[in-house]
């Protein structure tokens, strides 16, 4: 039974309306807001007008296979667009491009490579950036790609629910496609003097005293913010932060490590941090227990304390499904070893199905492959962060995988931080960066 246009909520029409005025503009939605039928809704108005002749989508892989041409089947008003998917290889993107269709989707790596294949015979009037916060790096080579056709594309579309993920920065590239630089400026160096200093080391830049607030009123007439909160009723969320004592040998491995940026193995092999970075992240690896030895790959085990809590977990929460979010393929390994129950997210739509079944008792997901566009509300309703990461975009679409609508139970998100390890100072990056972009956000919505 297909749904109407009538089944609409005010929110989504209101984003339709957005679309079609604007011309090209910002849609920062909130999860669960029904971004994707609201487009395929705008797109359908614009096709049957006349306004708009072929309509390019670019999206995260998994979101162009399984996401934008079953929701047009889905609504009698958008089933009638024909949505060529243009994914896979070369063959099978170019017979994708071939076919008589109103919207072709396709993969943000495929950029630079469909910029190339068309050359100046660009055949698409609407560009829709599907998580627009992929474009935030103006050096990309899909930045660069697709910002030699912005003069053939009449209307541009970004969708995102994070729109400056790592601080305000992150705005300008998306914001470029949108005006070409008219709000923040023509280049990122301009953009970055205008509003920015460098730090006392140089390397970094900090907002300007102020200067959040003039970028927010300059970019406030294209981009409209809608939170869930506002308009859902989402289930109640409880956060949960378990404190992981790594036991007094590897705390002070730990400790002497983080201070000399050196470190000998009991096996006798020795690891050494070049730089602060690298040993950033040799420091996540010990926080979750494992370190890598090599280039190649090689790791060893230097502790098993956030195993063990895991499996206090699992013994405290008998009968329920649990979804883990690992960060490093050492952490894979070990948690397959340890939970012999526990099964891979991976690209099988069979295993996605099983979980929300409740077949799987305990689903491994890294973040970066689990962030957008997967429904997973109906297999659980507790997550747990194994090995946290630096990306505030990553961690909030992981979070909602389960927190959103639709979802019947509280829902319980665990993080397991080692105590007195690099994981505290990552849980309070990400605090500040949300702060950040929750100001940006609340500036952005619309006035009633």
């Amino acid at each position: 039974m297909h749904l109407n246009r009538e089944n609409l909520h005010e929110y989504q029409e209101r984003s339709v309306d957005y679309i079609i005025d604007q011309g090209r503009c910002m849609l920062a939605l909130g999860l669960g807001l029904g971004k994707t039928t609201s487009t395929l809704t705008a797109i359908s108005d614009l096709v049957g007008a006349g306004v708009v002749g072929k309509v390019l989508v670019i999206a995260p892989l998994r979101v162009c296979n399984s996401v934008w041409a079953q929701e047009a089947l889905k609504w009698q008003h958008t089933n009638h667009l024909r949505v060529s998917v243009a994914t896979g290889s070369a063959k099978a993107r170019t017979t994708a491009l071939f076919r008589s269709a109103d919207v072709y989707v396709t993969n943000k790596e495929n950029v630079q490579w469909l910029v190339d294949h068309y050359g100046k015979n660009w055949p698409f009037d609407m560009v829709v950036i599907d998580e627009s916060s992929t474009f935030k790096n103006s050096q990309s080579k899909r930045f660069r790609a697709l910002r030699k056709v912005l003069p053939f594309v009449e209307r541009l579309v970004l969708l995102t629910g994070t729109p400056s993920p790592n601080g305000l920065q992150d705005l300008w590239a998306q914001m470029f496609l949108v005006d070409y630089g008219e709000r923040l400026g023509r280049t990122l160096t301009g953009f970055r003097q205008r509003f920015f200093d460098k730090d006392y080391m140089g390397h970094k830049f900090e907002i300007r005293e102020g200067s959040a607030e003039k970028i927010e009123r300059l970019v406030a007439d294209k981009v409209i913010h809608m939170s869930a909160d506002d308009y859902l009723n989402l289930p109640e969320r409880i956060d949960i932060d378990i404190p992981v004592d790594l036991g007094p040998k590897a705390k002070d491995q730990y400790d002497a490590f983080e201070k000399e940026m050196f470190v000998a193995l009991d096996d006798g092999e020795e690891i050494e941090a070049m730089s602060a970075a690298v040993l950033a992240n040799k420091l996540l690896q010990y926080s979750n227990g494992a370190l890598y030895t090599d280039a190649n790959g090689a790791w060893a085990e230097v502790h098993s304390a956030k195993l063990d809590a895991l499996a206090d977990l699992v013994d405290d929460n008998t009968g329920e499904t649990m979804l883990v979010a690992y960060n490093f393929k050492s952490d894979l390994a070990r948690l397959r070893k340890r939970f012999p129950q526990a099964v891979v997210l991976d690209k099988n739509q069979d295993t996605i199905d099983l979980w929300n079944k409740g077949k799987i008792p305990m689903l491994l997901a890294h973040p970066a492959s689990a962030g957008h566009g997967l429904n997973l509300q109906d297999g659980g309703a507790l997550c747990v962060w194994f090995g946290l990461n630096w990306s505030l975009e990553l961690t909030q679409q992981f979070d909602a995988r389960l927190h959103r609508q639709g979802q019947g139970r509280p829902v319980r998100i665990a993080r397991l931080l080692g105590a007195g390890t690099i994981d505290s100072r990552v849980a309070s990056v990400l605090r500040s960066k949300d702060a950040s972009q929750s100001s940006l956000l609340a500036a952005l919505k619309p006035k009633d």
